[in-house]
């Protein structure tokens, strides 16, 4: 049967909205991000405890005061694992997507209940967009409104949209028909009908369905924190990129709080705002850890809170930061930088992180996987990346984006792409000898990245050229993943078979062998070259200057890498300043400056 070429027609569709509709596109981001910065600007302007008692109060008035205290115990646990800013932007993004969800969803759902056509029309969508997996939203999303905030928001609020509109449609439905009958019979419009008969009947069942968006946004916002949303889920992509399973646990557990609170903030508002649950709380017992106050008590309860507060503050932070230590270059003008969780490109990521502060500027980096990272590079949302890997390992990318972006310079090479075991793996010396050693591997090698480039050259050439393929079963993975079974692997003297390449802090910690390569499949060495958006050299002409001119030897990288492996976790800036003080004088030879002495 011949193919269907499918994919081909939606890429094509996709195409031509992206060309047509930009305008459109652009007018929703617009919107978006407007809702969400002024939600996170509100929501991060208290100090964080001023915050958490104000949502804890919140919830002493609609669920009673163990929740209160409950719910202030929990984002006191937050603010403790330094995560308050990420779970408020994570806040914030889960409102706005939940508000458009729901101003879509409701409308559709009553649409929905109270026609046939539309109900049977509007079902098959919304089953395609529960049963799509949800990091396929990720791509249309990311083509129509760029990387960061809008993109999340959309890939979100599509995902949790289906509940909204399916609980709306059978809360309407389940309404006795003989009450409908009975309101007709007394010439109630179909209007009235709607508001005063079958909403407030229906309410409850409605926010089952809020309470669903809600939950379902938070679990996706992890997965959008890929395209650089950041928030908890841009901290738990960064711990999968890095396999840093203490701060993804620290990461989840903040998600863990939020979900709980907000679903039993809903669950409560559901009872607030339906009679039937009115009538139900007025006669349940009276409790102490159930008492709610009164709306003024709880104002009042807010003020006390301020009034406490101000002895720490009762704003937060006001973002200014220290002076920089070199000459001011960049009098604060903001840079850009996106990098990828290899180890040189972490490295060479916050060490110009650290020099471009040092002269001024103000610089934000953020992880991403390739894919992402290359597309935020050519619209333009991306300043310049330090770890493209030319013209073999990365040539995928160059290819599909090279005419939107600028090649500043190769600042380190030749590398090398190779598999590697641990030396005491005997008689494996070469990739002609794997084959006949499958099955003491096996038959697996521990890959990193499939969007690498060096993943598809091994799948594609490597395996071929070695008649490896049907010997070998390539585990797609990361690359923290790989190092993780490399070590698991050389703690216990086991034979394990991994992608590596050169420079990499691995062959410094462990004994390892690299595979001879007699027919060159693997091709000549690449160059880690920086690549920026275009426009960027035009108007950063200095810092192009500087990264053009910009190398490192192979002890310097390894030493640098050594260092942040070192460090742990958010100590990265840490390191590289401690790196560069025991290598006084690089600052200056790498970004010169009038005034400065270029050393070395």
């Amino acid at each position: 049967m011949p193919r269907l070429p499918l994919g081909d027609w939606v890429d094509s569709g996709v195409n031509w909205l992206v060309g047509h509709l930009s305008w459109l596109f652009d007018a929703i981001k617009a919107v978006m991000e407007g809702m969400y910065n002024g939600i996170d600007a509100v929501l991060g302007a208290p100090t964080p405890l001023l915050m958490a008692g104000i949502l804890a109060v919140l919830a002493w008035w609609l669920r009673g005061l163990l929740a209160g205290v409950l719910a202030f115990a929990g984002f006191a646990l937050v603010d403790s694992l330094q995560l308050w800013d990420q779970a408020m932007s994570t806040l914030a993004l889960v409102l706005v997507a939940t508000v458009i969800a729901l101003v879509i969803s409701i409308p559709l759902g009553i649409w929905a209940a109270r026609s046939k056509a539309v109900g049977a029309t509007v079902r098959p969508v919304l089953d395609l967009l529960q049963t799509m997996p949800s990091m396929v939203l990720l791509i249309p999303a990311m083509l129509f409104f760029g990387l960061g905030t809008a993109a999340g928001v959309v890939a979100t609020l599509i995902f949790a949209l289906a509940p909204g509109v399916r609980m709306t449609e059978l809360g309407i439905r389940q309404v006795d028909a003989e009450l409908v009958e009975a309101a007709e019979a007394f010439g109630t419009t179909p209007r009235n009908i709607l508001w005063r008969v079958q909403l407030p009947l229906a309410l409850p069942t409605i926010m089952a369905g809020v309470n669903q968006v809600i939950m379902l946004g938070l679990s996706m916002v992890v997965i959008a924190g890929m395209v650089g949303t950041g928030g908890l889920g841009g901290a738990v992509n960064e711990a999968i990129g890095q396999l840093d399973i203490g701060y993804g646990f620290e990461a989840g557990v903040g998600i863990v709080v939020l979900a709980i609170y907000l679903d039993r903030i809903t669950g409560a508002l559901g009872t607030q705002l339906s009679p039937s649950g009115r009538r139900a709380a007025a006669k349940a017992p009276a409790r102490v850890w159930s008492y709610r106050p009164r709306p003024v008590v709880a104002v009042v309860g807010i003020v006390v809170l301020a009034l406490a507060a101000g002895g720490i503050g009762v704003f937060g932070p006001n973002g200014t930061t220290s002076e920089a230590s070199g000459t001011d270059v960049g009098k604060g003008k903001e840079i850009k930088i996106g990098y990828i969780p290899w180890d040189e490109g972490i490295a060479s990521t916050f060490l110009w992180k650290e020099i471009l502060q040092e002269r001024g500027f103000k610089v934000t980096t953020t992880q991403y996987a390739a894919g992402p990272l290359y597309t935020g590079l050519a619209t333009g949302q991306i300043d310049f990346e330090t770890d493209s890997w030319l013209p073999t390992t990365h040539a995928e990318y160059w290819k599909k984006y090279g005419k939107q972006l600028d090649d500043i310079g190769k600042w380190y090479g030749p590398t090398s792409l190779e598999l590697s075991v641990p030396s005491y793996v005997k008689d494996v010396n070469s990739l002609a000898d794997l084959k006949a050693h499958a099955s003491e591997f096996g038959g697996k090698i521990v890959g990193i990245e499939p969007s690498a480039g060096e993943m598809s050259l091994l799948k594609t050439k490597v395996l071929k050229e070695y008649g490896l393929s049907g010997s070998y079963q390539v585990i797609d993975g990361s690359t923290p993943a790989m190092l993780a079974e490399l070590k698991r692997a050389y703690a216990r003297k086991q034979p394990v078979l991994v992608t590596l390449w050169s420079p990499h802090w691995a062959y410094s910690s462990y004994d390892l062998k690299k595979l001879q390569d007699p027919k060159g499949a693997w091709g000549k060495g690449d160059g880690v070259h920086t690549l920026s958006r275009k426009g960027f050299a035009g108007d950063n002409p200095q810092v192009a200057d500087w990264l053009k001119n910009f190398s490192m030897t192979e002890k310097q990288l390894t030493g640098l890498e050594a260092k942040i492996q070192g460090a742990g976790k958010g100590k990265e800036q840490d390191a590289v300043r401690s790196w560069l003080r025991a290598n006084p004088g690089l600052v200056d030879k790498w970004a010169p400056v009038s005034g400065t002495q270029v050393k070395g």
